[in-house]
């Protein structure tokens, strides 16, 4: 197998191996809806594939522009666009896991524990 292969099937196995820990996180958020859990994973893949596919197109034209003027002059605004959508999609990841921490600190709210320790208080 020629080292492309394997070097694209191990970033594949690396990026299943993300999204299942991110996956585990989340079925540990027992109070979360299952659809805002749904909902957050799709847009974890979304932005590790974007990102995946950002850093394959920057690296191409980064390997064609190094040590040539004329192409680093024709590229050089896209490889920026393509370094702005990396960005994006590490902001996107960051404010998932903003999210997951805000989910995680909420307390679950027992309504009968209430009432049973008010009614216990008032005797």
């Amino acid at each position: 197998m020629s080292k492309a292969i394997e070097k694209q099937i191990d970033r594949l196995k690396d990026k299943e191996q993300k999204i299942e820990r991110f996956s585990d996180i989340l079925d540990s958020l027992t109070s979360t809806e299952d659809r805002k859990k749904l909902l957050w994973k799709e847009v974890y893949e979304n932005a590790i594939n974007d990102r995946e596919s950002a850093n394959t197109l920057f690296t191409d034209l980064l390997i064609q522009c190094k040590g040539n003027a004329s192409n680093h002059s024709l590229f050089g605004q896209l490889m920026s666009k393509y370094l702005e959508r990396m960005s994006k999609s590490n902001d996107q990841i960051l404010r998932l896991a903003e999210l997951i921490a805000k989910e995680e600190d909420q307390v679950t709210v027992d309504p009968n524990a209430i009432f049973d320790q008010i009614r216990e208080e008032n005797g």
